[in-house]
């Protein structure tokens, strides 16, 4: 009786105690596999209520401590995460893993460094240029304008260690690979960070699920393609993406390749029509039913067939 009155208690706590987001629910870090644990973040946009908190943050827990993926993007955000921590383990923050230069991933590196000083953050040396360089400060204000300035407060707190391709990184007990085999993909900053006792890889804003994203100036729809394809290669147990469900290769890889290689497709055969990108669009609509509910689609469609035939077009000159 008293042990099930504990354990009552401890459950009551935590529910008092959970990451709750108006309009959106509870969060929390669920376990994908022994000591694998993910947030599965809102597909929305920043915006006052989610404070900027959009991404998939990821935890593995070792015997010496925890190491995080991706915090978020404010410093309320990354506060939330930690706090997500502690409800799992007292084990300290050892390092974190920034996948790509876009804030929503990694402006939460704030927090973690206030409580945890010593802790390391690796990341592309790409990115640690770029954000230095300008990308900190568009995506804090950008977020800040976003949330109304409920993240307001955040600074950066860039990557110290610059990462490289199939480089090995022991932090603890726990062993990581770094996989970025092209120059670029989402974009020139990409890391996927392999968890090798789990077999679990972190793939960052190159994979999405139930949402699209925009490809920007330094994108690649064609390399993006093939990262995707060799993750799949990799033939992991466990595939998180920068948004939306982790699973296997199957349900957490493959849609979105899918998506991408149907705008490929059409984008190819416009192409040789000569077809403008709005011309291209119907026959695109067409074979995109399994996508009509996902986030942004509408929004994001008309910008990803233009970018697609403008790379269509560049490969054949």
């Amino acid at each position: 009786m008293k042990k099930l009155t504990l354990l009552l208690a401890l459950a009551l706590s935590t529910l008092s105690h959970a990451w709750t987001i108006d309009g959106y629910g509870n969060y929390k870090f669920e376990e994908i596999s022994k000591n694998v644990y993910i947030i599965h973040g809102p597909l929305d946009e920043p915006n006052p209520n989610n404070q900027g908190f959009m991404n998939n943050p990821g935890m593995v827990i070792g015997a010496d401590g925890v190491i995080v993926i991706d915090p978020g993007g404010s410093y309320q955000t990354g506060k939330r995460v930690v706090d997500e921590v502690k409800k799992v383990t007292d084990k300290p923050i050892l390092a974190v893993f920034n996948t790509h230069v876009h804030g929503d991933h990694w402006l939460g590196n704030q927090a973690i460094i206030e409580q945890y000083p010593d802790a390391k953050i690796y990341a592309h040396p790409q990115m640690i240029i770029e954000a230095k360089e300008s990308e900190a400060e568009f995506w804090i204000d950008l977020i800040e304008q976003l949330t109304e300035g409920v993240s307001k407060g955040t600074v950066a707190t860039f990557p110290t260690d610059a990462t490289s391709h199939l480089q090995t990184i022991n932090v603890g007990s726990e062993q990581f690979k770094i996989h970025n085999p092209t120059a670029k993909a989402h974009t020139t900053t990409d890391i996927m960070i392999e968890h090798v006792g789990s077999k679990t890889l972190f793939l960052g804003d190159n994979d999405m699920i139930h949402r699209l994203g925009g490809f920007g100036g330094t994108s690649d729809m064609h390399k993006n393609i093939k990262v995707l394809n060799y993750a799949i290669n990799l033939k992991l147990n466990h595939y998180v993406p920068g948004h939306g469900p982790s699973g296997d290769a199957e349900h957490a890889v493959k849609p979105y390749l899918g998506y991408l290689l149907i705008l490929q497709d059409e984008a190819r055969k416009g192409y040789e029509e000569d077809l403008a990108d709005y011309e291209i669009r119907p026959a695109i609509v067409n074979r995109l039913s399994a996508y009509k509910d996902w986030h942004s689609l509408d929004n994001n469609l008309g910008m990803h067939i233009n970018r697609m035939l403008l790379e269509v077009e560049a490969l054949d000159l």
